[in-house]
């Protein structure tokens, strides 16, 4: 069967949160929320490595910062729907739980686990993003120029 695909920018969106989410997470959330459906592996989870790349002021030119480690994974639904996962981090039954979470999110459960999954991941990003932000804030120093007078 074909792979259905869902809107592009959805599906990064959903693929950057189960990539992102910490250890845990995701497989947690989605045991509570649904059983999960049966599936045959296409690629199971391997581990490996990707280079990040940086760049300097966010707009020079592009250097490579290091490896990182991911796991990836591939997997077919009963129902035909392929899921794919590329997760940061070893940990292969995360990657089996985001590959799941793709796929459920090209079937008609996608509302269910939008609500039960992704937008906790959602919540939790968006906390932890504001955590370390007021961190930064906290150490943030404000320079200012004294003028000095007419010479």
């Amino acid at each position: 069967m074909e792979e259905q695909t869902a809107p592009r920018q959805d599906r990064q969106a959903w693929m950057g949160l189960l990539a992102k989410a910490g250890q845990g997470q995701a497989a947690q959330l989605l045991d509570a929320a649904v059983t999960r459906p049966a599936f045959t592996w296409l690629r199971p989870p391997e581990l490996g490595s990707v280079m990040v790349r940086g760049r300097a002021s966010g707009t020079g030119a592009p250097f490579n910062l290091g490896e990182m480690t991911v796991t990836r994974c591939a997997l077919r639904l009963d129902c035909g729907t392929v899921g794919h996962a590329y997760i940061q981090g070893r940990n292969k039954a995360d990657a089996e739980a985001a590959a799941i979470t793709d796929a459920l999110m090209q079937t008609e459960q996608a509302s269910a686990v939008r609500e039960q999954v992704l937008n906790p991941l959602e919540q939790a990003r968006s906390a932890a993003k504001g955590s370390r932000a007021a961190k930064a804030a906290a150490t943030k120093v404000d320079f200012f120029t004294l003028v000095r007078g007419d010479d």
